[in-house]
């Protein structure tokens, strides 16, 4: 392929917004081929995003390219009750409820035994947009008297971040039934915040807390993974993604603990995929992702809040973060072969939710970040055409789910219950062609 179409394809990746919340912040799948099989990978082969899942995989993709586009749907809900005299009480619903997120995927082999390819995905992603003014006046004193936003800022609220994540990988089989690959990860994120002027007074730098427009920022990190054939019908996989190092948002250094870092978190992941019958394979993964290890995700929502001198302010090394504890999550997908032309997939998906009932500490910042989501269900499909090109679709649904907590804003005087609401659907096609 000619490196101007592929960069063609990069740029409009990068330009793409991203709302993911499925697995916390990352995405329930990589590739629509497992989007449809509930995101399980680890030990699949037949398409171009080990970059993302496993870089052992590509060896056994053969030549080929897959370009795809996922409609992302999430429906996200704050209420707030109990108030003294309903001061701060109020409910909101975020709009900006549809979103396009791109894929591409390349692979060449070189000879039978190694290929190099490039996987470039959306690896996740926060979207929050409530209009504001829904409390019934301004508590904080932040709004010159007009109607404050649920966190007590003046107009709208909400989040934007975007991750994309460029991963070149090269694979290799060590013999006939098993391969390693390892892919450099190259990433780019993009950030917005509005409605947060009620913690300015808490930073360290309070002119660099929100309303500042889009930053962005870029990383690396590594993915290293392999894969073994250990019987006829059986497969193991393993991958492991180092954490990933970003440059840190100065626009926002004084809202992210660390002086605006964000970096990405290191994850694992491990999958089986079992040939149950001449047509039907069934693929497992369980995936680790680890937000403990970035401070801006992990620090406990109240940490800037009762005390607000170094280090505790927000943007200092203490600095509140989004209270998200680690996640597991398991992946368990199905695909069957009804005909030589048709390919049926369905998934479940299910990791316990990074942010919990009944805490101070996880429930008030997270209204901008409400990525509470546990139980997905997909489907999906693949139809081989006559040039032997394939038309892949996936579709998701993750099931409605609500945290309820007290509201930190009691360390301002003001106890109440606060609950965060999520649903989500998505939709993707995807178009894939073997030179071979």
């Amino acid at each position: 392929m000619e490196m101007k179409k592929i960069a063609a394809l990069l740029a409009i990746a990068a330009a793409s917004g991203s709302a993911f919340a499925t697995n916390g912040y990352f995405s329930h799948g990589y590739g629509m081929k497992a989007k449809g099989m509930g995101g399980a990978a680890t030990a699949v082969t037949g398409d171009t995003f080990g970059g993302a899942n496993n870089p052992a995989t590509m060896v056994w993709a053969g030549d080929r390219l897959d370009v795809g586009l996922d409609w992302f749907s999430p429906k996200r809900s704050v209420s707030r009750v109990g108030s003294p005299g309903g001061a701060i009480d109020g409910s909101s619903e975020s709009g900006s409820s549809n979103f396009y997120v791109p894929e591409f995927g390349y692979n060449k082999m070189l000879g039978w035994d190694m290929a190099v390819g490039v996987s470039v995905y959306g690896n996740g992603g926060m979207n929050t947009d409530y209009p504001g003014g829904e409390l019934t006046g301004d508590p904080f004193g932040t709004c010159g008297g007009a109607r404050a936003n649920m966190l007590g800022g003046c107009g709208k609220l909400g989040v934007d971040l975007m991750q994309l994540i460029v991963a070149p990988t090269f694979s290799m089989k060590i013999n006939k039934d098993h391969s390693i690959g390892v892919s450099p990860l190259f990433g780019y994120q993009r950030f917005k915040v509005d409605g947060l002027q009620a913690f300015t007074g808490v930073s360290s730098s309070g002119n660099d807390v929100t309303n500042k427009d889009y930053d962005s920022s870029r990383g690396f990190g590594l993915r290293l993974g392999w894969l073994g054939k250990v019987s006829e019908t059986v497969t193991l996989g393993a991958a492991y993604s180092t954490k990933m190092k970003m440059s840190r948002f100065g626009k926002y250094q004084g809202l992210f603990a660390e002086q605006g870092d964000f970096d990405i978190p290191e994850n694992f992941n491990f999958g089986i995929s079992v040939k149950a019958t001449p047509k039907t394979s069934v693929a497992f993964d369980i995936q680790q992702i680890n937000y403990s290890d970035v401070r801006s995700i992990a620090n406990g929502v109240t940490n800037s809040l009762p005390a607000p001198v170094a280090p505790n302010r927000l943007g200092d090394a203490n600095g509140s973060g989004f209270k998200w504890r680690d996640q597991t999550v398991f992946k368990l997908g199905l695909e069957y072969e009804y005909s030589k032309e048709l390919m049926l997939r369905a998934g479940y998906n299910y990791g316990k939710s990074p942010i919990r009932d009944g805490t101070t500490d996880d429930v008030t910042f997270n209204i901008i970040a409400p990525g509470v989501v546990e139980q997905h269900v997909t489907l999906g499909g693949t139809w081989t055409l006559a040039n032997k090109s394939e038309l892949t679709v996936s579709y998701m649904h993750a099931f409605s789910k609500s945290v309820t907590g007290p509201s930190a804003l009691a360390l301002f005087g003001l106890p109440s219950t606060e609950t965060l609401k999520m649903h989500q659907n998505s939709l993707g096609i995807a178009y894939g062609i073997k030179f071979q």
